[in-house]
């Protein structure tokens, strides 16, 4: 006979902690909750769909490219719908970016409420048919203009985020998330269909023992990040070297970077001069989430967050993990500027 008392009553999900929070906020009307409230719903659906990805065949090319050249999956598509529809159902968006789209998504008058949303439906979709980890990445402003809202609205700066968030689609789904409060885990459990609080204000490690970056561009790596990952390789104090680890899919680098430390680079280089990854929806909330935990996100010239944007799909270098190894890069950096 199973121990019913083992079975926890008071459950920490995330919708539960989204609403404590959000009545001790100032001047809360709600609409911040019911907005996060109808993202996780999307992250849920996607989720369900991920697992049955293979199933459905929904892991095939859907024939054409997106915005930023990648070539679109099937469930790249399906995964944009959800959020687009959840998050207009929500009655608290008005302008809503998607790696999937070039232009701004306007919300219909008629469904507006005060909150920008700038969202990677799928991030790593190239990692679909091979069961590599992918997720989705978001983060939310609110809207400063008056009148008619246009995409100039989310040509805000990271430091202006109310939320931000990933999912990790990997062999449980976790969602990472703050409200500027710290950074919390919660880990979907398929029997209730609820996220669950597993972690409680998440801390980086000061120092890690990993690097993670694309080595097959070294033939285009600036002669500061060469230098900076021989010092990895062929530590000169007699330490031990650095473990390299990357999947290629950057939620799931991430996240591993969050929670063992080390550091994860995605800088310029010769080939991608500023860069490849985008600053608003997959650049800014991560750096936002990363510093919420005590760690140091960079382009390698200012703090991610500092970076004034001026286009949607704008691209800057990356380079994000535990503050003594970013440091160390841009020691390196600084170094290499003389």
């Amino acid at each position: 006979m199973t121990d019913q008392s083992a079975f926890e009553t008071n459950v920490w999900t995330l919708t539960r902690f989204v609403m404590e929070t959000g009545r001790q906020a100032k001047g809360a009307t709600g609409e911040l909750t019911q907005l996060i409230n109808s993202t996780l719903t999307a992250i849920k659906a996607i989720s369900s769909a991920v697992r049955k990805a293979g199933l459905a065949h929904l892991q095939g090319i859907a024939g054409h490219i997106n915005v930023t050249g990648d070539e679109v999956k099937k469930l790249d598509v399906l995964s944009n719908d959800l959020v687009i529809n959840m998050l207009q159902a929500s009655y608290s968006t008005c302008v809503l970016v998607s790696e999937e789209n070039k232009e701004a998504i306007i919300t219909p008058a008629d469904k507006r409420g005060k909150y920008v949303v700038c969202f990677d439906p799928l991030d790593g979709s190239s990692n679909i048919d091979c069961l590599a980890p992918i997720g989705t990445i978001f983060a939310i402003y609110k809207r400063t203009s008056e009148g008619e809202p246009t995409e100039k609205d989310a040509l805000q700066p990271g430091n202006q985020i109310v939320c931000a968030g990933y999912a990790l689609y990997g062999s449980a789904t976790v969602v990472a998330m703050s409200t500027g409060a710290g950074l919390n885990f919660f880990m979907l459990d398929p029997a209730i269909g609820e996220f669950i609080l597993t972690d409680r204000n998440v801390k980086i490690k000061k120092k890690g023992k990993t690097y993670s970056l694309n080595e097959g561009y070294a033939k285009y790596f600036d002669p500061a990040v060469t230098e900076y990952l021989k010092h990895k390789k062929f530590p000169e104090d007699g330490g031990a070297p650095y473990g390299a680890r990357y999947v290629g899919s950057m939620v799931s680098d991430v996240h591993r970077t969050i929670a063992y430390g080390g550091i994860f680079l995605y800088p310029a280089n010769e080939k991608s001069p500023k860069g490849k990854l985008r600053l608003l929806y997959e650049c800014n909330p991560i750096a936002f989430l990363v510093e919420q935990a005590g760690g140091l996100a960079t382009t390698g010239t200012q703090r991610v967050l500092d970076v004034k944007p001026e286009a949607l799909h704008q691209r800057v270098p990356f380079v994000v993990g535990s503050p003594d190894d970013v440091e160390e890069y841009m020691s390196f950096v600084k170094k290499n500027q003389k």
